[in-house]
């Protein structure tokens, strides 16, 4: 696994426990073991949605709460107060988890009172800008 880690520099997200059980022939075990020294080491790391990313030495990762990175989306792409905000689809894509953790994440922002609306095929819509101490 570190062979193709740092023979592919492309390599952001490492396979699945059962793609590289069928790859290597072993147990669970042993890979859930492998993964534990790589990230010992600080080649991996866990991400959301039971997936491991690569670690690139310098890289600058994003660790805050998804509902967090998903509010900068309304001041990084301009959004004003009553426009569409961007689907659970289209957001899963762009921060490579799962549409249901979007839809949680999205949630909260309705909670919160940042977006409005949503629901099976209802868009949701900026209901106000959240400002820079609401988003930390």
């Amino acid at each position: 696994m570190k062979k193709q880690i740092e023979d592919d520099p492309d390599m952001a997200q490492l396979p699945s426990l059962a793609e590289v059980m069928q790859e290597h022939q072993v147990s669970r075990g042993v890979v859930v073991r492998a993964f534990s020294v790589l990230r010992q080491e600080g080649m991996a790391e866990p991400a959301p949605g039971g997936r491991w990313r690569v670690v690139r030495p310098g890289e600058r990762i994003d660790r805050r709460p998804l509902e967090q990175r998903i509010a900068d989306i309304i001041t990084a792409d301009g959004l004003q107060v009553g426009e569409a905000f961007p689907s659970a689809s289209i957001l899963a894509e762009r921060f490579g988890v799962s549409r249901p953790t979007v839809t949680k994440a999205l949630d909260k922002l309705v909670t919160a009172g940042v977006l409005a609306g949503g629901g099976q095929g209802k868009v949701r819509t900026v209901r106000a800008v959240p400002i820079r101490e609401e988003r930390s």
